[in-house]
């Protein structure tokens, strides 16, 4: 993790630390599992732009590890967030005169965003994901005249993206609930744009232990440097989300 991300780091674990002093404050720890669809395009280098288009059967067979982790610290009007979601996986290219292509991707985004309750149902807030993609592409490639080579890249990139949070949250009765957060940022300083939409129903079985199913949608358009050290990813991730988590 470079100096930015540490910087980053305890800009939000010095207020949280602080904060947790006062009484009132609950937490919530919860695991998560997503079943993403992958689609879009990456390039590193001089290498053609490959397009992307998995879903989840076929990220699941190319997937190497996966972990994924919510955890939350909240009183009547402050709401304290850390989410981790890592990927590494392998899949086939294809498009354009593409003959054969792989990439193998290692992706880690990891989110802290603190969030002010400005109505019953609303939070808003901000936040910064720190992102890292470790890619290695292997592409064979078709000429104009028939012939065909082969290309090789590989590339590690991290960078940070400012955003902008919203959470809205209804309850259903005294079990159920219903819950939507949107995230709007890069701007420019990371990526370009990014975005990512969340929308869950939940249960409580009890006080403590909730269950939540939704849909997830995480959307990253980055574009950095030129020629050799250039590196593109431009891919939206998107799929249906199970949760479970456990309240202290």
């Amino acid at each position: 993790m470079n100096c930015r991300a540490l910087i980053l780091c305890a800009s939000f674990a010095l207020p949280t630390a602080a904060l947790a002093q006062e009484s009132g404050w609950h937490y919530l720890i919860e695991p998560y599992v997503m079943f993403p669809n992958m689609k879009g395009e990456t390039g590193i280098g001089n290498l053609p732009p490959v397009h992307v288009d998995q879903n989840p059967g076929d990220i699941f067979d190319h997937l190497q590890m996966g972990a994924m982790l919510f955890v939350e610290a909240r009183n009547d009007r402050w709401a304290l967030s850390s989410d981790v979601l890592y990927m590494d996986l392998a899949a086939d290219m294809s498009g354009g005169n593409l003959v054969d292509g792989t990439v193998g991707v290692s992706q880690l985004g990891w989110e802290l965003a603190a969030m002010r309750r400005v109505a019953p149902w609303l939070e808003l807030g901000v936040g910064a994901t720190y992102n890292r993609i470790d890619a290695d592409v292997k592409l064979v490639v078709q000429s104009p005249l028939g012939s065909t080579s082969s290309l090789e890249s590989s590339g590690t990139e991290e960078w940070i993206d400012p955003t902008i949070v919203a959470r809205a949250t209804a309850p259903i009765g005294e079990k159920w609930f219903v819950q939507a957060r949107a995230n709007l940022g890069g701007f420019g300083v990371g990526s370009d744009l990014v975005w990512q939409l969340q929308a869950d129903v939940g249960y409580r079985p009890s006080e403590r232990w909730r269950i939540t199913f939704g849909y997830r949608v995480i959307d990253i358009d980055y574009d950095h440097g030129k020629q050799s050290g250039r590196f593109m990813y431009d891919i939206q991730t998107f799929g249906p989300v199970l949760r479970l988590g456990y309240s202290f």
